[in-house]
């Protein structure tokens, strides 16, 4: 298997919290991979360390066979990225977003093909404010697509969205991966993991609980949803904090 993530005992702590507790994944190249859990499990936390925007208190930590901190610079190239949070200004254009984000790269996708494709393409002259949540997450997207990525991260893309813009943004990102590409996505919504993920690591209070495909995790536990089983594995835990 060639690996797109290496991560091994990964560690990061807030004063006595440890928000990531010794993380053990690999993703495949080709993959979309999941990480599964509760708010406040450490999602966010890991993809941050992973890419080098936090700094890792311990572990080891490969994309695309280097290391983010070391190699922060070719990896900028590489790599595509959708945080939580964005926080972009309300009056800016979208069109000016897409070209001072592909300004940014060597390489960079056609911004106006990006946004055609995502179905933006009619609101390139209107400003984010005036965007619709779903129409917000397919610009978090496009721009996440910028520099032409082998791997891409989507941390809680389809928080706050309704059925309809959900089932949007799922099928982009499966045509991710149709192009080639690698997805690494966060999610605390049982029905999109299982709907697109290859594998899945559900993460509690900073660990990993358990890994698989959806299929495995599901059959593990003698259930026909990935939902059952997430909250057999979550009851299980807590059992064992109790002993």
């Amino acid at each position: 298997m060639e690996e797109a993530v290496r991560i091994s005992g990964l560690r990061k702590a807030y004063g006595g919290l440890a928000a990531v507790d010794g993380i053990d994944l690999s993703v495949a190249r080709g993959e979309i991979f999941g990480l599964l859990g509760p708010n406040g499990a450490g999602k966010t936390t890991t993809i941050e360390c992973a890419l080098g925007t936090r700094r890792r208190d311990a572990g080891i930590v490969e994309l695309l066979g280097l290391d983010p901190e070391r190699d922060r610079k070719r990896l900028f190239e590489r790599v595509g990225v959708q945080f939580q949070e964005m926080g972009y200004q309300d009056k800016i254009r979208v069109d000016e977003l897409g070209e001072l984000t592909t300004s940014l790269y060597a390489r960079p996708a056609d911004w106006r093909d990006l946004f055609d494709r995502l179905g933006l393409g009619d609101k390139r002259r209107a400003a984010v404010g005036e965007l619709s949540g779903g129409q917000r997450q397919r610009l978090a997207i496009a721009l996440a697509l910028a520099p032409d990525p082998e791997l891409v991260f989507l941390d809680e893309l389809t928080t706050g969205l309704d059925p309809k813009a959900r089932r949007d943004v799922w099928a982009i990102i499966k045509g991710l991966t149709a192009e080639g590409r690698t997805v690494f996505l966060s999610s605390h919504y049982m029905d999109e993991v299982e709907y697109l993920c290859d594998r899945v690591a559900i993460l509690k209070a900073g660990k990993i609980v358990a890994q698989g495909t959806p299929a495995e995790l599901m059959a593990a536990n003698g259930v026909q949803r990935l939902e059952d089983a997430f909250l057999l594995f979550m009851e299980r835990e807590e059992e064992g904090a109790a002993c």
